[in-house]
């Protein structure tokens, strides 16, 4: 579906492992102040104000993306992505990343300088230095290893173990996007195994396929959440599915909720892509994943602060452990929650 527009072909070991990452880190530029060294010696040194937050997530091919539909660029950008979420959700704003990739030989030099191009736009739009990483050779595919380093003020941390009874539980922005637009995805490739001179015309589903090649990490509510004076008492971010991260929320914190079927926001082009594949839209928010927007607790004290905010949604509230998870659906029946979230580890995942 994605054809190769760069007909070059410049075989990686042209340059060997040294001028690879020379080539490919050559336009990336130091903006935080807390980088005192970056790319090009034994190690990266930083100088951070406060606390620092480390994550780490690895994207392998035929595993967590396709190439056959997933540009390069969009891939770079996405694998910054997914790691700054998991630093914005512990109230921490990102600032270093380091990038490793295990290449096969199938892949010459211009695909990876399309790889790298989506890195370097995600670090420019998100302030963040590329201060380190390695490149090796691989007999299995592209993998794709990013660590990514946070600042944030130690009054200031959030983590999954702080809901209390009575709390509110709020998500930003809405949910299952990313996984209607990977479904749309999925049927246009079977389409074109069929029929290779068919061109889909997706532009009804840009938002959600948008929502699945470049999700974006929601610093900007870190932001908020600091202007408007709110410490959420937990914090998770979206990647395996609403259902899911409720669960690690109650677990952690050892208490229990209510979601509310009704209060999930929906953006109207999920609803009608769920209506045309007849699919449930609950359904979907609950277990699709790859949303990467935060979901959390906060004090009832602070729900003035948010209330009529665009940005954020209440769905619920926060119970006693011994009431459990549930789901309260439009008919106000409750269903327990179960998490059904993507799982890399099932064998029967797609």
């Amino acid at each position: 579906m994605i054809e190769d527009k760069n007909p070059q072909r410049t075989p990686l070991s042209e340059l060997g492992e040294f001028k690879l990452i020379e080539h490919l880190t050559e336009h990336f530029e130091v903006k935080q102040q807390s980088t005192i060294k970056s790319v090009g010696d034994d190690a990266a040194v930083l100088n951070p104000k406060g606390q620092i937050v480390v994550t780490t997530d690895m994207l392998v091919e035929g595993v967590h993306f396709d190439l056959s539909y997933v540009p390069l660029k969009h891939l770079g950008y996405k694998a910054i992505m997914v790691n700054l979420s998991d630093v914005c959700a512990m109230n921490a704003i990102p600032t270093q990343v380091t990038v490793s990739i295990a290449v096969s030989n199938r892949f010459p030099l211009e695909a990876l300088e399309e790889l790298y191009a989506g890195i370097l736009h995600a670090s420019k739009i998100y302030n963040v230095d590329v201060v380190g990483g390695d490149t090796t050779s691989s007999t299995s595919g592209l993998i794709i290893s990013v660590t990514a380093i946070g600042e944030v003020n130690e009054d200031n941390v959030v983590m999954r173990n702080g809901a209390k009874p009575n709390d509110l539980l709020v998500v930003s922005g809405d949910l299952g996007g990313a996984y209607m637009g990977l479904q749309v995805l999925e049927r246009e490739k079977e389409v074109f195994k069929v029929n290779p001179n068919t061109q889909p015309d997706l532009s009804m589903y840009s938002y959600i396929i948008e929502r699945q090649l470049k999700p974006e990490a929601r610093k900007d509510i870190v932001e908020l959440l600091a202007k408007l004076e709110v410490k959420p008492t937990s914090m998770i971010d979206i990647s395996d599915g609403l259902s899911s991260e409720i669960m690690h929320l109650c677990k952690q914190s050892n208490v229990g909720c209510d979601l509310y079927e009704n209060k999930i926001p929906l953006d109207p082009q999920v609803i009608s892509t769920c209506e045309e594949f007849n699919i449930d839209s609950t359904t979907i928010a609950l277990n699709g994943g790859e949303d990467y927007e935060l979901l959390m607790t906060i004090s009832q004290e602070d729900y003035p602060k948010i209330k009529g905010n665009p940005n954020l949604t209440v769905i619920g509230y926060i119970t006693e452990p011994e009431k459990g998870a549930h789901l309260v659906t439009r008919a106000e029946t409750k269903i327990p929650i179960i998490a059904k979230g993507w799982k890399s580890f099932n064998s029967e995942t797609e």
